[in-house]
């Protein structure tokens, strides 16, 4: 007898239906899976063999020939573990009143029949519903992040028994509830704030621009300076993610397999940090199904690289297209996905190998070739793609012992959300919404600038030997200082601010 059950897999954040088609026929017995399935496909067969067995249902002894189609597209993964035990079952007779063709079953099986979460099952039920299916079966370990998806008709299971209870007593059941997303305070609470960090007024006002206009920024200063805390401290003064933003990055963590079942979504802006020695499969996205790297999970929040220049090159390198485009594709042998990158880049480094160049209380030993060597380590076209260079000086003691309060993350927050709201509503209709994300056209309409603004701008280009790309970061730059001033146009004070902004351009080891 043949059944035909309907599943999902994962092509990038994109969902493939695929028909799973199970023919049972009298002959010596054995179990085939065709299709392009994987190892963990094929390895189902014990899993479902033992999951049917455990839970008090037959395996039959007959010759199983398990069909994956489309056949033409590679399978991996378990999740098709649950999806091929009910047509096992229903095509040996075991579930005469099942009512299995109009849903879609997801699940990965344990030995003892209960059923295990899998990965990105929010994007294959979005993905699902937008083919027109929205009936489903999924584990019951990812109820809450399928939850979140409206419209949807989600039963979550915690074993096949249950699993094939429901397909023969549907009116039994009741679909999950759908949750609203509101931002939770606890989930948004960071361990840091700017109440914390003591002196350094440049960079927090540097940062503040920063994260205003969306801008990428590196900081540059000795070891103990604070680069790591205003890094951490970053995600607290920007703007609370919409539901749309929570959408695209839990889908995005849910097929790399970080989402924390426990809350079922992103709420709080991604923060990553990726260790020096990261490869470029790991910063960008690879591995044999194109996993989504670095860049990819930190989507609308913020990638932090410490110490930029031990990074190696190549992986320095690869950075440069997503933060033009804010999309990363990664192309493999099997599969070729896209991913959404679009993060704010906050980068450190030391000013010199030793980190005490420019230090008032300790003696550099570096040469200026050597330390030439190691700015140079970050190549011109990446700088250029950094709209902030800024030097961070060292603390003094009386600094980090004064009690004057400094300023909270709470009260930046407050300037920043009204910048971002300007240009929200400046950019509206249009994909990009902040002003580090500007075409030329909107370049054209909203900076235009005054003769004195572009006398001083063609100053710096004369003097720093600009390239047009870093012109048009400062000028970007420009448009955003002025929003925070809550100025239409941009004038002198605020160019003269951003050009601050350029410390490398400066050569400032010469």
């Amino acid at each position: 007898m043949l059944a035909k059950v309907k599943s999902y897999t994962l092509e990038g954040l994109s969902g493939l239906a695929v028909d799973i088609e199970t023919d049972i026929n009298a002959g010596l017995p054995g179990y085939e899976t065709v299709g392009l399935p994987d190892a963990a496909v094929k390895e189902s067969r014990e899993r479902v063999r033992a999951a049917i067995k455990n839970s008090g249902f037959q395996y039959p002894t007959k010759r199983i020939t398990v069909n994956l189609a489309p056949a033409d597209c590679k399978k991996e993964g378990a999740i098709f573990d649950l999806a091929i035990a009910v047509g096992i079952l229903a095509a040996s007779d075991q579930l005469p009143a099942a009512q299995y063709k109009d849903v879609i079953i997801l699940g990965e099986l344990s030995l003892d029949g209960g059923v295990r979460p899998v990965n990105g099952i929010m994007p294959l039920v979005i993905s699902a519903m937008q083919e027109g299916r929205n009936r489903f079966i999924i584990p019951a370990g990812n109820a809450k992040e399928a939850s979140y998806v409206e419209g949807a008709e989600v039963y979550a299971v915690e074993s096949l028994r249950e699993a094939c209870d429901f397909l023969c007593n549907r009116d039994r059941y009741v679909p999950l509830k759908t949750k609203s997303f509101v931002p939770d305070g606890e989930m948004n609470r960071y361990s840091v704030d700017f109440a914390d960090v003591k002196g350094q007024y440049f960079a927090r006002r540097a940062l503040e621009i920063a994260v205003a206009g969306g801008h990428n920024i590196l900081m540059i200063g000795p070891p103990g300076a604070g680069k790591t805390l205003m890094a951490k401290c970053v995600p607290t003064i920007m703007p609370d993610m919409t539901f749309e933003e929570a959408i695209e990055v839990t889908k995005i963590h849910s097929v790399a397999g970080v989402l924390d079942p426990n809350k079922g979504i992103v709420s709080a802006r991604p923060f990553r940090a990726p260790h020096h020695t990261a490869t470029i499969p790991a910063l960008t996205g690879g591995g044999a199904y194109a996993r989504p790297g670095e860049v990819s999970l930190a989507h609308n929040g913020v990638l932090f690289l410490d110490e930029a220049p031990e990074y190696q090159r190549r992986t320095l390198e690869a950075l440069r297209q997503p933060l033009e485009d804010g999309v990363v594709t990664v192309a493999r042998a099997r599969i070729t996905a896209e991913y959404p990158a679009r993060f704010m880049l906050v980068a450190g480094m030391n000013p010199c190998p030793c980190g005490n160049f420019g230090s008032e209380t300790r003696e550099c030993r570096c040469t200026p070739s050597e330390i030439r060597r190691y700015v140079n380590k970050l190549s011109g076209p990446l700088l250029d793609r950094i709209d902030l260079h800024v030097e961070v000086d060292g603390v003094s003691y009386d600094e980090l012992q004064s009690s004057e309060p400094a300023e909270s993350s709470a009260s930046i927050k407050e300037r920043v959300e009204k910048a971002r709201a300007v240009q929200r509503e400046r950019y509206k209709g249009k994909r990009n919404f902040t002003n580090a994300g500007m075409d030329n056209a909107d370049m054209r309409k909203y900076c235009r600038l005054s003769p004195a603004c572009n006398d001083i701008l063609r100053a710096a280009y004369e003097k720093l030997n600009l390239t047009a790309r870093a012109g048009t970061r400062i000028i970007k730059v420009a448009r955003t200082i002025a929003d925070l001033a809550g100025e239409k146009e941009i004038k002198e004070e605020h160019i003269t601010e951003a050009v601050q902004y350029r410390s490398l351009d400066r050569k400032y080891w010469e």
